[in-house]
């Protein structure tokens, strides 16, 4: 368990350590994706990365992790979707949705740290931090292309929704799974410091 002195750092050795692998795991899957043709979005396993890491870490940690993996893709890391990177990324017509990564990150987070948070919790954090991450993304499309809002949303929203459930379905399984074993192992705090669920 971390003692007096560790837990007033704003992050231990072991929690940097978790942030780093977590922000590795998105490194990895990020950038796989699939071009379709109905869409100017590629599937990707991004969403996938980013709701696991979010089941497992929670507000403060996932948020961090998010972040850093942007900053990884914008300093020429190619990790954002189909293996890209850098400002133009960030800034084109797909860069809306990375951003909202940042907001699905502190929404999800919050549901995630309430006290008596359990995995329903914690799921409609990411189902509401999802939302809004497709609003941000929908109306940076919308700008970005000269497209109306309602075109963006059928192209850029409703094709991917299936899909994102099976991620989340898949992330909470594997995800609550992975956090309560660091929880037993002291690694993270249990939400409102309450016991592991």
């Amino acid at each position: 368990m971390e003692n007096k002195t560790d837990s007033k750092k704003f992050l231990t050795i072991r929690q940097m350590c978790l942030t780093g692998l977590m922000t590795a795991i998105i490194c990895v899957l990020a950038p796989v994706s699939l071009n379709i043709p109905i869409s100017p979005v590629p599937i990707s396993l991004g969403t996938l990365a980013i709701y696991f890491v979010l089941m497992v870490l929670g507000l403060k940690l996932g948020v961090l992790s998010v972040i850093l993996y942007i900053l990884l893709g914008l300093a020429g890391l190619p990790v954002f979707t189909g293996f890209t990177s850098g400002p133009g990324k960030l800034f084109g017509p797909t860069g809306g949705y990375i951003i909202g990564y940042i907001f699905l990150a502190l929404i999800s987070g919050l549901f995630a740290e309430r006290r008596q948070s359990g995995l329903f919790s914690r799921i409609l954090g990411i189902i509401l931090g999802t939302a809004v991450m497709y609003l941000l993304g929908t109306f940076w499309l919308a700008y970005q292309t000269s497209c109306t809002l309602a075109q963006a949303f059928l192209q850029a929203v409703i094709p991917f929704l299936p899909g994102d459930m099976v991620k989340l379905i898949l992330a909470a399984s594997l995800g609550t799974q992975l956090r309560k074993r660091l929880q037993k192992a002291g690694l993270i705090q249990a939400a409102g410091n309450s016991s592991a669920r």
